[in-house]
């Protein structure tokens, strides 16, 4: 059997010199499977409780913002963690890479303690702030109560996660996401029907479950099972790689927050209009979490390859996995759109049957968004290119593009004069718009990586002059 050091030989070896389409499959495919089961656990909460009527599942709907507020956390942190750990590790500092990983867990931690504590203090203020309607506020609560209790396992997971991801440890990553994942479809209908606590056990089932994941990813990092360890001795205040991390996180944290915003923003002109409207919306954004899955997936997977050989200084190979990531998720996203857009009606009728009005919004919303999902899948592995070598301001434009710049704009001028249907279509025409941004940034970061490699070239050239 080989050992860890041959193991981490291994993995360096295929992101180093692998053919770069099955390898970026190959890292791909564990984050995809893991971001999938996530999306199953998530939808089972909404499939289950919408047996408990449209306030319920709007509720559910409502706290899927709560979900993105604590995970606005970890991906400040564990994305920028992952990028600066994959860097290091590809230019053979492991001492480092290992003070990044122990730090950022720190941090995590306590930011997510604080969430905790003052989330659980200010629960009514913090529904209403989300979204919910004095109908479904009491729901809210009794969703989020629980949720919030996994703060601060759900917060440092993401940092673990990415962390996995960068080392080239994408099936331990995998394995530890997707168990709690599984386990949540288990527990949700004993919780929910079996031991009758409704709402509030969909929430308790959701916070088992992130509780148990965190289990299983610090389990390699503890055990030695990992390259990496956490250490408490390996916490460092080193400014510098806190603020480089923090600098190319931003870019994810950005995007997790503008989300919550646009989440906010749409609960609350939906909830205007009916709890229908929301519920159909809420359900959408679930469904859509499938291919939005894969496509994420996808781009974590090449995102560890690209940082990996920018930190090798291979960068004919960080030019070559993005012009194949690049193709495959638009042509991936493009099969998948159609499937979306065929079985729409369908796909919402799995939550209701007697609510005609949340079926028509959600139907509409979900083919609008299926016709949207190539252009941003391929927005997608742009932004994943640009963390990858290190250029926070791509990334941060482009993460905050979606539902930011490209989103708050349209989307009260869209409910104004379009009313529901503006509503479910605005996040479509919003991926649409990113395209503008994505094009020159783009060129911009293919010019950095040939100005990159042509520098070092002479560099090489120059040193082989002087020996």
């Amino acid at each position: 059997m080989a050992t860890k050091a041959e193991k981490h030989a291994q993995r360096s070896e295929l992101m180093r010199t692998g053919p770069l389409g099955p390898t970026i499959i190959k890292m791909a495919l564990p984050s995809i499977v893991s971001f999938l089961i996530t999306s199953v656990y998530n939808l089972a909460d909404t499939y289950f409780v919408s047996s408990l009527g449209t306030q319920a599942t709007a509720a559910v709907s409502v706290n899927a913002s709560l979900d993105m507020l604590i995970m606005m956390i970890g991906s400040l942190l564990g994305v920028g963690s992952g990028s600066l750990v994959a860097r290091l590790l590809g230019a053979k500092n492991r001492q480092k890479a290992e003070e990044v990983l122990s730090t950022n867990f720190a941090i995590a931690a306590v930011f997510g303690v604080l969430l905790m504590i003052f989330g659980s203090i200010f629960s009514h203020p913090l529904v209403r702030m989300l979204g919910a309607t004095a109908t479904c506020e009491q729901y809210s609560v009794q969703y989020a109560t629980y949720v919030l209790l996994a703060a601060p396992f759900m917060a440092t997971s993401f940092v673990m996660n990415q962390c996995l991801r960068a080392e080239g440890s994408a099936m331990l990553s995998m394995i530890g996401m997707g168990f709690g994942g599984i386990l949540n479809c288990f527990l949700d209908p004993l919780f929910i029907f079996k031991f009758g606590l409704g709402v509030a056990g969909a929430s308790m089932a959701t916070a088992i479950s992130k509780f148990v994941s965190f289990c299983i990813l610090i389990y390699p990092y503890l055990r030695g099972k990992s390259l990496l360890q956490l250490r408490f001795r390996s916490v460092r205040a080193d400014f510098a790689a806190i603020g480089e991390v923090l600098s190319i996180g931003s870019s994810s944290m950005f995007r997790t927050a503008l989300s919550v915003v646009a989440g906010i923003v749409l609960n609350k002109l939906a909830g205007a209009i009916s709890d229908s409207v929301l519920a159909g919306i809420g359900v959408c954004t679930k469904i859509m979490m499938f291919p939005f899955g894969f496509v994420i997936g996808f781009g974590q997977g090449f995102q560890p390859v690209a940082g990996f050989n920018w930190g090798a200084k291979q960068y004919d190979r960080v030019r070559e996995s993005y012009r194949i990531a690049a193709k495959i998720a638009f042509f991936g996203a493009a099969v998948m759109g159609v499937l979306v857009f065929v079985f729409a009606r369908g796909l919402i009728g799995l939550f209701t049957q007697t609510d005609g009005e949340m079926l028509r919004i959600g139907a509409l919303c979900l083919r609008l968004q299926s016709i949207a999902l190539p252009i941003h899948a391929w927005v997608a592995i742009v932004n994943m290119l640009c963390v990858g070598i290190g250029k926070a301001k791509g990334a941060t434009a482009l993460s905050t593009a979606r539902q930011g710049t490209c989103f708050l704009p349209i989307v009260y001028p869209m409910a104004r004069f379009g009313g529901a249907y503006g509503i479910a279509s605005v996040q479509a025409v919003a991926d649409v718009l990113t395209l503008v941004l994505a094009i020159p940034i783009k060129n911009r970061m293919l010019r950095i990586i040939d100005e990159t490699a042509a520098e070092y070239k002479l560099s090489l050239e120059s040193n082989i002059e002087e020996e």
